[in-house]
């Protein structure tokens, strides 16, 4: 069994066959490591047996501690872990080798072991549904069909959420995020509002009070799409930023975020990737699933910058973030992490290293972003041909 991937084996490695639709995976997590590529190609999947890689004891424990009861049955656990019509992602053909050790995941997940914490913090793309009544659902609200990821995250939010009173304000509020952070969002993704707890028959729910005066609060279901889609990612960010002496909490070694930038303007997707940088500062492997071609630039901009030997000042320059010292001190310690790029291709089932990003590649998916850019570069050849052809004496 697996030790915990960061104290012994330095950069994770991650080898997947026949694994659901990944027929060939292979990947080395960097402090920052992002997946591309089309829907239902197997990012989720993958992350989500990164997971099961790394927690096992501890999701068996949740498990059994709500009554889910697989034992003798693989098929079914893949099917409570990654939820129903999930119990044939695994076949005879399956592999997995993980930092160097090849795991028969049907005998492993029946094994004893003893329980370990939690080390992946995970923020499911279904994030949403852990609000869907305006405040965090347990564990045991969900049924079995339920991914795991989704229970668990709505459980971390609950349990974090109680220790909050009625008429609590959650945002703004001093030693949660840096100030800097605090102002960009209130900017970008919660204008003219405050987020709080409100009661009503009795029942804590999550509301957006408004700063003006007798300005009233508006419920969950009112709130725009970004904003339902933020909450429970604020939330997260909320759990991972500790605010205490120690950069991270406890035992926790990785931050997953699928798709952060749903539901989200431009530029709260560019808070949000501070905010993802800080993360990477407190010293969190960070894994991202995306279908934005704004966050690859994000990267694409932070190894640029370190290649041509650009200080911290750059780097907050092209996120419009004041140059305080606090974010300097941020963007100095990202700009020694490293990343890497996948992108998740549907024909073959395999992934391909794009960690390049570049964009001169004679490989598609190289110069492509994973085909993020695919759009904007037939656009704007459109557009250069229209112009070319519109010069007097050019035949159309």
């Amino acid at each position: 069994m697996n030790k915990g991937p960061l104290a012994k084996h330095g950069a994770p490695h991650l080898q997947v066959e026949n694994f659901g639709p990944l027929k060939h995976a292979d990947l080395t997590f960097g402090d920052l490591t992002v997946l591309v590529g089309p829907q239902a190609t197997g990012k989720s999947i993958l992350l989500q047996l990164v997971k099961l890689l790394v927690d096992l004891p501890h999701i068996k424990k949740e498990f059994q501690r709500a009554g889910v009861d697989w034992v003798g049955d693989f098929s079914k656990f893949l099917a409570v872990y990654f939820g129903e019509g999930m119990h044939s992602v695994w076949s005879a053909e399956s592999r997995v080798k993980f930092n160097g050790r090849t795991e028969n995941l049907p005998q492993w997940v029946e094994e004893k072991c003893a329980h370990r914490t939690e080390s992946m913090f995970f923020i499911p793309a279904q994030r949403v549904l852990a609000l869907r009544d305006g405040w965090p659902a347990a564990f045991n609200y969900y049924d079995a069909s339920t991914p795991f990821t989704l229970r668990e995250f709505s459980e971390h939010l609950r349990l974090l959420m109680s220790d909050f009173r009625s008429d609590e304000t959650l945002f703004p509020v001093p030693r949660r995020l840096k100030p800097e952070f605090r102002d960009l969002l209130q900017t970008h993704i919660f204008p003219g509002f405050e987020l709080k707890i409100d009661t009503q028959r009795a029942q804590k729910r999550l509301v957006l009070a408004s700063t003006q005066k007798d300005g009233g609060s508006l419920p969950v279901a009112v709130w725009s799409a970004g904003q339902r889609e933020f909450v429970p990612l604020l939330l997260g960010l909320y759990y991972l930023m500790v605010a205490s002496k120690a950069p991270r909490r406890k035992g926790v070694e990785w931050a997953v975020i699928e798709e952060l930038e749903m539901g989200l303007h431009p530029r709260a997707i560019t808070v949000v990737m501070l905010m993802i940088f800080e993360l990477l500062a407190r010293g969190y492997r960070v894994c991202l699933s995306t279908h934005s071609p704004q966050v690859l630039d994000a990267v694409w901009t932070l190894q640029r910058l370190k290649e041509h030997g650009a200080n911290a000042k750059d780097l907050l320059r092209v996120f419009d973030a004041n140059p305080t010292a606090p974010l300097l001190s941020l963007a100095a310690k990202v700009m020694q992490k490293t990343s890497k790029l996948y992108d998740f291709d549907r024909a073959s089932g395999a992934t391909r290293d794009i960690s390049a990003l570049d964009t001169a590649a004679e490989e598609e998916g190289m110069s492509g972003w994973g085909g993020l850019t695919e759009f904007s570069g037939r656009a704007a050849s459109a557009v250069a041909r229209a112009v070319a052809n519109s010069k007097p004496g050019v035949r159309r």
